[in-house]
């Protein structure tokens, strides 16, 4: 045990860690079912239906991080019991019972959203670029995977609200359950030949798993979805939007930086290419989730240290685990590039369905700097601000312009210097240059109203 918190793994980290490996193993499993039962054109068909299905977040605009940061500002101020009860500050009783009932209300929309607009987009996309590969059946499965993506995406508040609350451990074992349950639903579907439905079985799986855990707090959600208070309500167009569509323009560059690659080489290159980048794209994004998990359990913890004002305690735990979260990934980056190097010889038929041992190898390096700016955002965002607006912007407009020049001609090799430029390149430097100074004016700024941080000494730059 102790040598477990020595390495920061606490309970939370814990659960998050093996929900990770979890998913890093039914990843492996589902690479190895996909090679034996899937041609390599289908597994185009398959990491690009997976790519698309990924704009939920254009329509959840970063607002589970509002949430989350929300639920745990306010939630520092009440005490609540398992039987649903809560006591405490009134008025921040109320402004979290706001807090559910607006994300709840804007999830429902954007959920609706999402089924509604996503599932036509995809079927012209998926049938204009089809090209000779019309056997594929790829309607049914694409449909299924935005009806579940569309569910997934109105029960994500509930998880950053309890999350918020308090209920960091908790959420992270949920995970743990879900990663089991969606690995061997998606495993199924390429068992029993139907591979392409894999997706939607997953985040089925998620599903379930998350409606038992959301069931087990009903009594917590119910009693604050009902509590009312004329007067004391999150003031949305204050204290949400500013922070939240700049939240919102950070997510959806995300995907422009790194997800829009595999339809561009889809409808450039075609599906076995696509299907090439995709699947070395999820192992090297695995590595990067697993080794987050030492920041991104602290995202609440950090929203209540500064709603304490605990500014030497907030800057201690960030600098441990942000450092143990790039350790991690270095040592999981190490082991993977080595085995790429060895798969040819190891496994030719695997190592045909990746790309290169070199372009895995640059992959790596951006999902590295990806890690790392990750972590500085975790961090920043518990301030219920978004600084990193611009950088994300300057990326993904670095991202969209080098693979449009590039992916014609270099492919796969194209699509991996474009995200390593505009990654490693430009968005680490930049991002470290924003944290320094962000951090600097947000610690400087609750400074005179905490008397004992001089004598903490923890906060030096």
């Amino acid at each position: 045990m102790k040598a477990l918190r020595a390495l920061g793994m606490d309970g939370a980290v814990v659960f998050t860690f093996l929900a990770k490996a979890v998913n890093i193993a039914g990843s492996v499993g589902t690479v190895l079912l996909i090679v034996h039962f899937l041609t390599p054109v289908e597994q185009g068909y398959y990491y690009t239906l997976l790519s698309l299905v990924s704009l939920q977040i254009v329509f959840e605009l970063g607002f589970s991080v509002v949430v989350l940061q929300l639920a745990a500002h306010e939630a520092v101020h009440l005490t609540m019991t398992s039987q649903g009860e809560v006591g405490g500050d009134a008025a921040a009783h109320a402004r979290l019972a706001s807090a559910l009932q607006l994300s709840v209300r804007w999830y429902s929309v954007a959920a609706v959203a999402m089924a509604v607009l996503l599932a036509p987009l995809g079927i012209f996309f998926f049938s204009r670029h089809a090209g000779g590969q019309n056997q594929i059946a790829w309607q049914g499965p694409w449909l299924a995977a935005v009806i579940a993506s569309s569910i997934s995406l109105w029960c994500i508040p509930l998880y950053a609200f309890l999350e918020g609350c308090g209920q960091v451990r908790a959420v992270a074992a949920m995970r743990l359950r879900q990663a089991a349950a969606s690995a061997l639903l998606g495993w199924a579907a390429l068992i029993v030949h139907h591979g392409l439905y894999s997706p939607g079985l997953v985040i089925l799986g998620q599903i379930a798993v998350g409606l038992i855990f959301v069931a087990r707090h009903k009594r917590l959600l119910a009693g604050l979805m009902r509590h009312h208070s004329p007067g004391v309500t999150i003031e949305w167009q204050r204290e949400v939007w500013p922070f939240q569509w700049r939240i919102a323009v950070s997510s959806m560059c995300s995907y422009f930086t790194v997800q829009v690659f595999i339809p561009i080489l889809f409808a450039l290159r075609g599906p076995v290419e696509a299907g090439q980048l995709g699947m070395s794209l999820s192992i090297t994004g695995y590595m990067t989730t697993l080794a987050l998990a030492w920041t991104s359990t602290k995202s609440a913890p950090f929203g209540n240290m500064i709603a304490r004002r605990a500014f030497g305690e907030l800057d201690l735990l960030f600098r441990r685990t942000w450092s143990q979260s790039l350790a991690v990934f270095t040592a999981l980056a190490v082991a993977a590039c080595i085995g790429s190097a060895l798969l040819p010889w190891i496994a030719p038929r695997l190592a045909a369905r990746l790309v290169s041992p070199a372009i895995f190898a640059v992959l790596a390096a951006a999902a590295g700097a990806n890690c790392a700016i990750q972590g500085l955002g975790t961090f920043l965002r518990s301030f219920k601000s978004e600084p990193f607006l611009a950088q994300s912007l300057g990326a993904a407009a670095a991202s969209l312009l080098l693979i449009a020049l590039t992916a014609p001609e270099w492919g796969n090799a194209g699509a991996a210097l474009s995200y390593t430029a505009a990654t490693a390149g430009l968005a680490l430097p930049w991002s470290l240059s924003v944290f320094v100074r962000a951090r600097r004016g947000y610690l400087s700024a609750h400074v005179p109203v905490c008397p004992n941080l001089a004598r903490e000494g923890a906060l030096r730059s």
